[in-house]
C-alpha cells in the first residue's frame, strides 16, 4: 500500500480533516504590521508617537485618534534596539497596530501613505504545521487501546511504537545517545512557540517549565498540537507511555496569541542562552494563494517569509540561540520564483530569504519525510522521501518523521487515537504528522547534541554550525515516485554520525582487563551491550553476536584472556579474542 489519497483528503483536495470536517484552527488572527523609516526615529508611547529627531508626526498621530488605533513597538521599547548591532536596530522599524480587527486591510495603504512610516502591510493568522493522518479501508484501533484511564491499568508502555527513537536510517539514533554523558539533552533548554497545550499530561512531567510567555488558545485542536510536540522532544523516561528524543532537556511553552508571532519569538530567544532552542511549530498562508486560509494548507509556507518574523529570527540567531522552523505543508517548491516577487507592502530592502544567494535567516527549516514502509502497518512511500504535502527547496536543512509519530496528545480535535478514554492528561497518539511533527524530531536531535558538546566541556553548535552538520551528516533523501530526492528536504539526522563529526577521535586499542555482560541494560530502551574495561574505561559493543559473546566469556573463564580490543571513544569497533 502506498502512501493514498482518499477522497476530501491529501495536499489539494478541501476538507482533509477528520470526517471531512476540514483542517481550520480556531484564532488564527491576522496582525497588521507598520514599519517605520529609520531616520524619523520613532517613539511611540501612551501619548501617541514623537519622533527622537524633531520630524513632524502630528498627521500620523491624528490619523491614529481618528481611527481609534495604537501603535505599539513590536519588540518592546525602540530606545532598547537603537545605536546597537544591526539585527538591533532592525527590529526598533517594526510596530503593531492595535483597533484594526477587520480593517487591517483597508488600513494598510493609508498608513503606508502617513509621514515617519515606510510601509505597512497583514500578516494572515500563523497555524500549526501539522497535517491529518490518513485514513484507510479498514483501519480501526483495538477498544481496548482507546480506554478510559480512570479506573483502568496504568498507561502501557509504547516506546516500541517510537520508530524515530532507533538507529539510522530507521531513526536518528536516539537510543545511542542516550548512552553517552549528555546525550539525553542535560543542561538544555528548548521553547516551543505555539498556541496551546496540555501543560498536566502524565507523560510531560520532569522537564517542563510551563508557559512562559503569552495566554494559551483555548482549543482542543491547538492543544492537541503543542502537547504532540513536547512529547517529540521531551517526553518523560519511565515505565509508561513514549520518551522524548532529548528526555533531560529543560522544554517551556510560548504561546504567540496576543503577543504576535515575531514578537515572541524575540521573547523567547531572549529568555535562553547560546546553544538552546526555539522551535516554532507554526506556518501560514503565502502568495501562492493571494494568502487565503485552506483547509487543504496548500500555498502555506515558512514564517521567516513576512520581514518582522524574519527580523526577530536573525536576532534570535546572532546571539547563537537555535531556531528550528518546519517549512510549512503547502507542497510548495520554495525555489520558485514566485518568492522572489517583493510584495508591494514589504519593505525595499526586503530579499526573499529562501534564497540561499540573499543571506540566510540562520534558521534550520525542516521537510516532512516518510516514515519506514511498514510503520505501523502503513506505508506512505520509499524511507525518507518527501511527503507530497511538505515544501522543498534549496533552504531546507534537514527532515523528521512526517507521518506516524508516536507521542503525546490526542488526535487533532479528538481523544487519542493511542489512547484515548475521559482523561485529556493520559492521551496518547500514533498518527502525528506533517512538517510540525518532522521539526521537533529535529530540534531532540540538536538537544541531544548539544547536551553532548556540554558533558564534553565543548562549546555548543552555534546556529551555522548546526545547519551544516546537519546538511552534511544523516540518513539521505529517498526519491519516491513523482517526488524524487532532486526536491530537497534534506537528510534524516543521525546523531551518531553527527557526534563523529563533531568530536572526531583516533581510534585506540588495548587488552580487555575484565568484562561485564549487560543483558539488562539501563535505560531499557538501549539494546544488551558487552562491556569491556579497556584502557582505563568502559567500552560498549552494543548487540553482540552470540559467538562473540561466547568466546569472550570462554577466554575470561580460562583464567589467561587474551582479548584485544580496538575502540573510538567508548565504543567498541574491533574485537580480536585469541585465548
Amino acid at each position: 500500500m502506498t502512501d493514498q489519497v482518499h477522497p476530501g483528503e491529501g495536499p489539494g483536495t478541501p476538507g482533509p480533516g477528520p470526517g471531512g470536517a476540514g483542517f481550520t484552527y480556531q484564532d488564527a488572527e491576522p496582525e497588521l504590521i507598520v514599519v517605520a523609516l529609520g531616520e524619523a526615529r520613532l517613539r511611540a508611547g501612551a501619548e501617541g508617537v514623537r519622533s527622537a529627531v524633531g520630524s513632524d508626526v502630528s498627521a500620523l498621530n491624528m490619523f491614529l485618534s481618528d481611527e481609534q488605533l495604537v501603535l505599539e513597538p513590536l519588540f518592546g521599547h525602540e530606545e532598547r534596539h537603537t545605536n546597537a548591532a544591526r539585527e538591533d536596530e532592525e527590529l526598533s522599524l517594526f510596530y503593531r497596530v492595535r483597533g484594526a480587527e477587520d480593517r487591517a486591510r483597508e488600513l494598510t495603504a493609508r498608513l503606508a501613505a502617513l509621514p515617519g512610516i515606510e510601509t505597512a502591510y497583514v500578516k494572515p493568522g500563523a497555524v500549526p504545521a501539522s497535517y491529518p493522518q490518513q485514513s484507510y479501508p479498514g483501519q480501526s484501533y483495538p477498544e481496548e487501546a482507546k480506554r478510559l484511564k480512570e479506573g483502568a491499568p496504568a498507561t502501557p508502555d509504547f516506546t516500541g511504537r517510537q520508530g524515530y527513537l532507533r538507529p539510522a536510517p530507521e531513526g536518528i539514533d536516539a537510543q545511542w545517545a542516550w548512552a553517552r554523558p549528555g546525550g539525553s539533552g542535560e543542561g538544555v533548554s528548548v521553547i516551543d512557540i505555539e498556541g496551546a497545550w496540555q501543560l498536566g499530561h502524565e507523560d510531560l512531567a520532569d522537564r517542563l517549565a510551563g508557559v512562559v510567555i503569552g495566554t494559551p488558545v483555548q482549543d482542543l485542536a491547538w492543544r492537541n498540537h503543542g502537547t504532540a510536540v513536547l512529547g517529540v522532544i521531551g517526553g518523560d523516561r519511565n515505565e509508561r507511555g513514549i520518551t522524548g528524543i532529548a528526555p533531560q532537556a529543560h522544554t517551556a511553552a510560548a504561546s504567540f496569541r496576543g503577543l504576535g508571532t515575531a514578537a515572541t519569538i524575540q521573547a523567547a530567544a531572549a529568555r535562553l542562552s547560546p546553544g538552546d532552542l526555539v522551535l516554532i511549530e507554526l506556518h501560514r498562508p503565502g502568495p501562492r494563494f493571494d494568502f487565503a486560509e485552506r483547509d487543504d494548507q496548500r500555498g502555506y509556507i515558512a514564517l521567516e517569509w513576512w520581514p518582522d518574523d524574519l527580523a526577530a529570527i536573525r536576532w534570535a540567531t546572532s546571539r547563537g540561540v537555535i531556531v528550528v522552523e518546519p517549512a510549512g505543508n503547502g507542497a510548495e517548491s520554495l525555489d520558485d520564483a514566485l518568492y522572489e516577487r517583493r510584495p508591494d507592502e514589504f519593505p525595499e530592502q526586503w530579499r526573499n530569504p529562501f534564497n540561499p544567494s540573499h543571506g540566510s535567516s540562520g534558521a534550520v527549516l525542516v521537510g516532512a519525510g516518510a516514515p519506514p514502509p511498514g510503520t505501523h502497518g502503513r506505508d506512505h512511500g520509499p524511507d525518507r522521501s518527501r511527503l507530497a504535502f511538505s515544501n522543498y527547496g534549496a533552504r531546507i536543512d534537514a527532515q523528521g518523521w512526517g507521518r506516524e509519530t508516536t507521542t503525546t496528545g490526542g488526535s487533532w480535535d479528538r481523544a487519542g487515537d493511542l489512547q484515548g478514554g475521559a482523561e485529556e492528561i493520559a492521551w496518547y497518539t500514533d498518527t502525528f504528522s506533517g512538517t510540525s511533527s518532522a521539526s521537533p524530531v529535529v530540534v531532540g536531535a540538536l538537544a541531544s547534541l548539544q547536551g553532548i558538546l556540554k558533558a564534553a566541556n565543548l562549546g555548543p553548535m552555534s546556529p551555522q554550525r548546526a545547519r551544516e552538520v546537519l546538511r552534511a551528516t544523516g540518513s539521505p533523501q529517498q526519491d519516491a515516485p513523482g517526488r524524487p530526492s532532486s526536491q530537497r528536504i534534506g537528510n534524516r539526522p543521525d546523531i551518531k554520525s553527527a557526534i563523529t563529526r563533531l568530536l572526531p577521535s583516533a581510534v585506540g586499542t588495548g587488552q580487555a582487563e575484565r568484562y561485564w555482560d549487560e543483558l539488562l541494560p539501563y535505560p531499557r530502551e538501549l539494546p544488551p551491550r558487552l562491556r569491556l574495561f579497556v584502557a582505563g574505561a568502559w567500552r560498549n559493543l552494543n548487540d553482540p553476536a552470540p559467538d562473540i559473546r561466547q568466546a569472550v566469556h570462554a577466554a575470561f573463564a580460562g583464567g589467561r584472556p587474551d582479548v584485544r580490543v580496538w575502540f573510538s571513544d567508548e565504543e567498541i569497533v574491533g574485537l580480536v579474542v585469541t585465548g
